[in-house]
């Protein structure tokens, strides 16, 4: 049986400035790997945007309803990095929707994959670094409304801290965080997640990999989730940018397939985003996202 993956075009439509920091190709041209390596479109679902009222149940209504309408101020956009607009909005939407039906799909077949997602940094009642809605979050709670969920892990290996997600599930033991992430990187501030691991400068593939691995038998020793959320954020590698580790393409690689075997061992659906990669180089970045893909055994 095909592996579902989720996708909406809308996923690399964002006018940005020339240099803006934020690499909106990379979605498109994981998308287009992905076909150049056989996968079917069949394979590929697209998601709705989610509804205005679906996030302020959730969230804090003000905020939701200034961010979808323009109003928030110039402050509080700049620390989400982005200028307001009506396509960033649809974006945003759709690429939570994306991740939520992702979960959804994942409960059913066991895994599956958003080609976007992993936005960490958004708080209940603001956006920080490039996130506005917490897609992982959001997606934890929609698993638990069925009757055989009742609790997620939600084990992020991005290399800035999930500090968002933390604050959101802080309150909610059904809803488990662990964060492994560059100790003196983005955010400066941390929340305090249920299990962090802070990395230093320069850490690489062998110490990097026998901690994840560390991480994952402590999350299943401290919780006992029937789902797991897993975001595979390629920050941490040693070409990217803004993440100040050393890890290769290779242990990319194997730090995927240790997070899919387990949960495959544990019998254990997996909802898994591609998180942050920061890498100018499309191409290279795509790269390294696409490890995620073929540990999943997609291609």
């Amino acid at each position: 049986m095909s592996i579902p993956l989720v996708f909406d075009p809308i996923y690399s439509q964002l006018d940005l400035p020339t240099k803006h920091r934020f690499p909106i190709q990379k979605y498109q041209g994981i998308k287009d790997r992905l076909i150049a390596e056989g996968v079917s479109e069949k394979q590929f679902y697209q998601p709705s945007p989610l509804k205005q009222q679906e996030l302020s149940s959730v969230y804090d209504p003000t905020y939701i309803n200034q961010l979808v309408n323009g109003t928030l101020d110039r402050k509080a956009m700049r620390r989400i990095g982005f200028e307001w607009s009506e396509q960033l909005v649809n974006r945003t939407l759709t690429a939570a929707s994306g991740t939520v039906l992702t979960a959804n799909l994942a409960l059913k077949h066991g895994k599956a994959l958003n080609l976007t997602g992993g936005y960490h940094h958004a708080f209940a009642n603001f956006g920080s670094g490039f996130c506005m809605i917490n897609d992982l979050y959001l997606a934890a709670l929609s698993m638990l409304q069925n009757d055989n969920i009742e609790q997620v892990l939600i084990f992020d290996c991005d290399v800035h801290q999930g500090d968002g997600t933390a604050k959101l599930a802080a309150n909610n033991n059904a809803v488990y965080t662990v964060s492994i992430h560059g100790e003196k990187n983005f955010p400066y501030r941390k929340q305090q997640s249920d299990l962090d691991f802070g990395l230093a400068k320069g850490t690489q593939d062998k110490d990097y990999l026998e901690l994840v691995e560390q991480a994952l038998n402590l999350a299943f020793t401290y919780c006992n989730p029937d789902a797991v959320i897993y975001d595979a954020g390629v920050d941490i590698h040693s070409n990217d940018d803004l993440g100040h580790l050393d890890i290769s393409t290779q242990g990319v690689f194997e730090r995927d397939q240790l997070v899919f075997d387990i949960c495959e061992e544990k019998q254990l659906p997996i909802a898994a985003v591609i998180g942050g990669g920061y890498q100018r180089d499309i191409d290279a970045l795509v790269d390294a996202h696409i490890q995620l893909f073929k540990a999943a055994k997609v291609i």
